[in-house]
């Protein structure tokens, strides 16, 4: 897979639906062609000197660039990206950022683990993946705080039921009584099912506390550090 460069492109917005109380599925359609790879991410130019970093939840085959945006009441810094979206027929976009991109070099079977709307960077490498028919093995681990934080667990569910080489785990760390799926941390329970993490990719997004802590316990169990992915590594 070829390197890209950094690209401004000028973007439509064509839809914000908030799919939770605290997340919105934005889609953008660009007026010209987006250069970017599986798993990067891209940043919204309110100013040029505010940018917002946002990970894409489309493959580069889409014709919408689609970001997952999770944002409470106080959250500025995503509300302010919410507010710009909204109030704008056409937004400034930097795309082909990050180095934690899906590495098609090997057939190695791949896990794809995220916190949150984390989900959205592992979405974009499952879409690519699906798109190009590949025949890698794909577990993927989405891990909320409740059930109500799946706000993409039925299209998942039936992802992997389309696809036999794919497989979709959500897990819940506050479950009811009524959830019937895999609780506690989302990596514990990759830790949980797979003996050794050797033979494995690992593309990982969520909060930074988290991939740290993952990180660790990985290795501890078998992970090769090179073979594991994740921008936040950069800062932590």
């Amino acid at each position: 897979m070829q390197a890209v460069t950094a690209q401004t492109i000028q973007a439509e917005v064509v839809s914000i639906d908030a799919v939770t109380d605290f997340v919105n599925v934005v889609k953008l359609k660009p007026l010209e062609k987006a250069e970017f790879l599986p798993g990067q991410y891209l940043q919204i130019v309110l100013a040029e000197d505010d940018k917002r970093v946002f990970s894409i939840g489309s493959s580069p085959d889409a014709e919408l660039i689609e970001l997952h945006i999770g944002a409470g009441p106080e959250d500025s810094y995503p509300r302010g990206a919410l507010n710009h979206l909204a109030d704008n027929k056409e937004v400034t976009l930097e795309v082909g950022l990050g180095h934690a991109h899906f590495q098609n070099s090997n057939e190695r079977p791949i896990i794809l683990m995220a916190g949150g709307t984390g989900f959205s960077y592992t979405k974009s490498i499952a879409d690519y993946l699906a798109t190009h028919k590949s025949d890698q093995t794909v577990l993927m681990y989405w891990g909320v705080k409740n059930e109500d934080a799946l706000y993409a667990k039925n299209e998942m569910e039936q992802w992997a039921k389309a696809h036999p080489h794919f497989q979709f785990i959500p897990v819940v760390e506050e479950a009811s009584d009524n959830w019937e799926g895999k609780t506690g941390y989302v990596h514990k329970a990759v830790m949980e099912d797979i003996i050794s993490l050797e033979p494995y990719d690992i593309y990982l997004a969520g909060p930074f506390k988290m991939a740290g802590i993952a990180r660790e316990d990985f290795i501890q169990h078998g992970a090769i550090r090179e073979h594991m992915f994740a921008d936040a590594f950069a800062f932590i």
